[in-house]
């Protein structure tokens, strides 16, 4: 059974009624960010109930040292971990001489949650009975401004209702916060001053090891029915790590009182003196005002989904579903800093380590190319080559040499901090959708400049990767690869997993292709990367010989490619013949009992068949998907979409439908079963690409769009904006019509089911 209290709505996560059960999984689901930071949704005010405290700023990493039981060759020293940050949201309130605590109150009613994903606003409201018998309506607004992105905003008004109350709220900023998943139970962050000033406070801390410095600050003002009470705190009180102020008012039955706070982060990452761009960013926020700040979010937010959004009619659902997979994506991350890159939990938690991952290249970058401009893609692409050194690094320390480079699992800074060896050596698969990323990118943008310039580089140490990985087979008289695991990780130290050989080959030919390509036409890089790299006609013979002798696993009896060597031997009971009670497999069955079932975890020879559509015929599609989708349980948030795709091109709409709501709403309705632990971030741009890829039939062929427009029976119609080429194209799928309109002053050619179809700016054209 799926939760199900998230309220249908177009445009907003919606929570009613108060449940203790439901916390930390509304936290998760109703977290904020803006790209620079983000929080999970915590009360303000104290809670002594079972809570997941956590607020994240972008680019700010511990390493925590690594732990395991048997130390083996080439482990990464540590896990990067995206910390919990100094919290500055709080506020402790005091009624009538009683702490104010949901999970102490007598009766808690009309409690409602809004995330107003439109104009990315947070708001809670209800009306509580403390225990002294004070009734009590509250409402709360918070947002993290999009313009001012050091900053964030919360409004938080009490009004007494069957009584007189003194109220007393105590603010304060905490530096002294932990991490759930810490290894040793260390601190992270070391506290350097606290300083304060009239009606504002700052906290600087150092993070241990990396030494971030971060100054988290606030400042607050309070009201009495909207008139300011000039107030400055009665009481102050201050320890190494944390400062809190005192305001007392006296607020008559009906009198509405309220703290405004401003509060945030400024960091060395940007800034040489961060408490005095702290002093700063709350000026700008006071000029501004809180009316005004409002407004500016409501204008900010409009602008992204000017372009971002994707409209479904006739399903509310599904409809929530998109927008709230779109919202969190530009929450987590907006391309203005090719520092930065999207982790799989995005700011809602502390899974993954807030790291990058092999989705950003496999999942986001397509979205980001369509929804923003190329640069924000190139940005992502840019910062992977910024770390080849350390690819090259990592793949020194497993062996290779040569400048052969293997791109980290898991990295903050390029180094690989991931420590579960199955994944960390033989995860190797994430090389070749590093890959991918440049190949696609030049598709779909038609930007060559990328790859004599950087992207070249990254191609030559990748491919040295993939020769010296493979293995020259005597028996089979074929090159092989040995002990990896594939992208379904309930198999491990598997051989000639076919994915991995497919990519291993592509990114060989692919990287030759470029090769020649760069000689040709930019021949002055072709001369300094030459001579950079030390590349000889005799190694792109050796890498040459690799690629076009390599083996695939293949069954002729069923004619197909077999996942890795060897899954014919296992014992072949499909999922839907399991027991539901065995379900999810990965909480309920022992390792040893996973890796020795068929069960695949997400698309992997599919995820071949995803990233090189064309290499195969539709009847072939067919062939693998009917025979791997009824042994895959889809315990990666990764495999919805993928699977959404492939039946929605062999036709199978319902099928296609199913899967779409599953990517969509897997957070929303829970799926997993762990949202409590935060959202998934890096599968919600494959949400994205199961409509425009999937329904919309989207694909780039010899420089021109191509469609295939279908829909699902439950929709009236849905509509998607692309920004291809620096044209903005709007697609409006109809159950019987297809409309195509363009903004810009250029007309463009695109195919609709094959058919050449010329689009003028400003007019509407109809298929």
């Amino acid at each position: 059974m799926n939760q199900d209290y998230i309220q249908p709505n177009h445009w907003s996560i919606i929570e009613e009624g108060f449940d203790a059960e439901r916390v930390k999984s509304s936290e998760s689901l109703f977290s904020i960010g803006n790209g620079a930071m983000g929080q999970r949704a915590n009360f303000e005010e104290h809670y002594s109930g079972e809570t997941f405290q956590g607020s994240y700023i972008a680019g700010i990493y511990y390493p925590d040292k690594t732990k395991v039981g048997w130390w083996k060759n080439g482990y990464p020293e540590y896990f990067a971990k995206v910390l919990n940050a100094p919290n500055w949201i709080g506020i402790d309130i005091e009624i009538n001489g009683t702490t104010f605590d949901l999970a102490t109150c007598k009766e808690v009613k009309n409690f409602r949650r809004e995330l107003n994903m439109k104009e990315g606003i947070y708001y809670r409201s209800f009306e509580a009975v403390l225990p002294n018998g004070i009734e009590i309506g509250v409402k709360v607004c918070r947002f993290l401004s999009l313009d001012i992105d050091e900053l964030g905003v919360i409004h938080f008004e009490i009004t007494p209702l069957n009584g007189d109350a003194k109220i007393i709220y105590k603010p304060y900023i905490d530096a002294g916060v932990h991490n759930e998943d810490a290894n040793w139970e260390e601190k992270f962050w070391e506290p350097l001053s606290v300083q304060h000033s009239e009606n504002s406070a700052f906290v600087t801390a150092r993070t241990f090891k990396t030494h971030f410095i971060t100054t988290t600050f606030m400042q607050n003002s309070l009201f009495l029915n909207d008139e300011n009470l000039l107030m400055n705190p009665m009481r102050v009180e201050k320890t190494s790590d944390k400062i809190q102020f005192h305001y007392e008012v006296n607020a008559a039955k009906g009198q509405t009182s309220s703290i405004q706070k401003l509060g945030g982060y400024t960091v060395s990452m940007n800034h040489e003196n961060t408490q005095f761009a702290a002093e700063n960013t709350i000026k700008k926020g006071l000029e501004a005002g809180f009316n005004q700040l409002l407004e500016s979010q409501k204008t900010a937010w409009a602008k992204i989904w000017e372009m971002s959004d994707i409209t479904i009619d006739g399903d509310v659902k599904a409809q929530q579903g998109i927008r709230f997979n779109i919202f969190q994506l530009n929450q987590t991350y907006l391309g203005k800093d090719s520092r930065l890159n999207i982790g799989p939990k995005g700011f809602t938690g502390e899974k993954y380590g807030g790291s990058t991952y092999w989705d950003t290249e496999a999942y986001c970058i397509p979205f980001y190319m369509a929804t923003k401009d190329q640069q924000v893609a190139r940005n992502l692409l840019t910062y992977r080559y910024n770390q080849l050194d350390k690819a090259i690094e990592n793949a020194e320390k497993l062996g290779f040499k040569n400048g052969a480079a293997l791109y980290p699992m898991v990295t903050m800074n390029g180094e690989e901090c991931h420590n579960e060896w199955e994944i960390t050596f033989e995860e190797i698969h994430r090389n070749g959708a590093i890959a991918f990323a440049i190949y696609n990118y030049y598709r779909y943008t038609n930007d060559y400049s990328y790859i004599p310039e950087k992207g070249l580089e990254v191609l030559i140490g990748i491919a040295r990767f993939w020769h010296q990985r493979a293995t020259y087979s005597t028996y089979r008289n074929q090159y092989v690869i040995l002990g990896v695991t594939g992208p379904n990780e309930y198999e491990n130290n598997v051989n000639n997993n076919f994915y991995t050989n497919y990519l291993a080959k592509w990114c060989i030919d692919y990287a030759i292709e470029q090769i020649n390509k760069v000689e040709n036409e930019y021949n002055s890089d072709y001369v300094r990367i030459m001579n950079k790299v030390k590349l000889s006609t005799a190694e792109i013979q050796h890498w040459k010989a690799v690629a076009d002798n390599m083996y695939f696993p293949y069954s002729e009896q069923l004619g197909i490619y077999l996942q890795q060597d060897g899954f014919l031997d296992k014992e072949l009971v499909k999922v839907h013949d399991l027991d539901k009670s065995q379900r999810p497999i990965n909480q309920k069955w022992s390792w040893d009992r996973i890796l020795r079932s068929p069960y695949i975890k997400q698309a992997d020879t599919l995820q071949g068949f995803y990233f090189f559509e064309d290499h195969f015929s539709k009847e072939q599609l067919e062939k693998h998907f009917d025979f791997y989708e009824p042994f895959t349980v889809h315990e990666s948030s990764l495999s919805p979409c993928v699977h959404s795709i492939q039946a929605a091109v062999l036709g199978r709409m319902e099928q296609a439908y199913t899967f779409y709501l599953r990517t969509s709403r897997l957070d929303l309705d829970d799926y997993n079963k762990e949202v409590e632990e935060g959202l998934h971030i890096t599968s919600m741009a494959g949400t994205w690409m199961s409509i425009v890829e999937g329904f919309g039939g989207m694909r780039v062929k010899n420089n021109h769009l191509h469609f295939e427009p279908k829909i699902p029976l439950q929709w009236q119609g849905y509509s998607f904006k692309i920004n291809f080429r620096n044209q903005i194209l709007k697609v409006s799928v109809h159950q019987n019509e297809t409309n195509f309109s363009l903004e810009g002053d250029k007309e463009i050619t695109v195919f609709v089911n094959g058919k050449e179809i010329l689009v003028e700016p400003n007019s509407l054209v109809t298929v």
